[in-house]
């Protein structure tokens, strides 16, 4: 085994504020991955180890993980996990490091004194519900706003949050690490990644075009410069099917949601509603 990866919904009051919660645990080898820009910061919590903050990515970054290593971990929504970390989130942009202070302490203790991982990783959502996250609503708007399925233009963002674009840029590094277009454009990516997943269309083009972007270079470009890798390199032998063996559903389903929305509001009697795995569908 070299590794195994399970993500699973947050507790239900943690929703809005988490994407998705995981445990990783991995073999007798150490395991190299990729971590992708999300637009949230991650909170990593190993069993017998410091609780480390992944700060806001604006490119991939490659780690070694340890053999038999197990993490418990936490995805935040873009501008929610900003008030754990204790200083402005463009602070930590493209850094891992070592929580400090009473919360590194405290979900110590948790992780430490836990029966199992999967208790773990309940303490710890247990312990971010306790510290009562409230994400700057005017940053969560934006956010809203700002996912790929409703195209915004910046100054029409601004103008309807009653702001300069100055002052929602401000307003945005220190929330997310990163300025409304570099969140808007890391929103999109993980749009098409979502649809991979769930295994839609038929074709990167189909998936360029549901997702925003001008043609399927474009799509390809985007992924290069956030990745590091071409779409075909980062999912496997398709780039318009995940091929990583992971279930991301959990990850992805603010995503998915917001897509099946606006596709229930646009469709016709002429257009037939297709299958999507893993979508919410309300």
């Amino acid at each position: 085994m070299d590794q195994t990866y399970d993500e699973l919904a947050p507790v239900p009051a943690l929703a809005g504020l988490v994407r998705t919660v995981w445990i990783q645990r991995t073999g007798a080898v150490a395991y190299v991955q990729r971590d992708l820009p999300t637009g949230g910061v991650e909170l990593h919590c190993p069993i017998g180890g410091v609780p480390r903050v992944v700060g806001p990515l604006t490119r991939a970054q490659v780690q070694v993980l340890r053999p038999r290593t197990t993490i418990v971990g936490v995805r935040f929504m873009p501008g929610a996990g900003t008030a754990l970390l204790g200083v402005p989130a463009d602070e930590l942009v493209d850094l891992s490091v070592e929580l400090w202070g009473p919360s590194a302490d405290a979900l110590g203790t948790v992780v430490a004194s836990a029966a199992s991982p999967e208790s773990a990783l309940l303490g710890v959502q247990q312990y971010l519900v306790g510290q009562e996250l409230r994400p700057d609503p005017l940053v969560a708007e934006m956010v809203r706003r700002l996912m790929p399925w409703d195209p915004t233009g910046i100054a029409s963002l601004a103008d309807d949050l009653a702001l300069s674009e100055s002052q929602l840029r401000r307003r945005s590094l220190s929330a997310t690490g990163v300025g409304p277009k570099t969140l808007q454009r890391t929103l999109r990516f993980q749009g098409y990644l979502a649809l991979a997943q769930a295994g839609y269309g038929n074709g990167l083009a189909d998936l360029a075009a549901e997702t925003g972007y001008a043609d399927h270079a474009h799509l390809t470009r985007e992924c290069v410069r956030l990745t590091g890798v071409t779409p075909r390199d980062l999912l496997g032998a398709k780039a318009d099917c995940c091929d990583c063996g992971h279930d991301h559903s959990a990850s992805y389903r603010p995503f998915l949601a917001g897509w099946y929305d606006r596709f229930l509001q646009a469709q016709s009697s002429r257009h037939r509603l297709p299958s999507l795995h893993g979508a919410d569908r309300r």
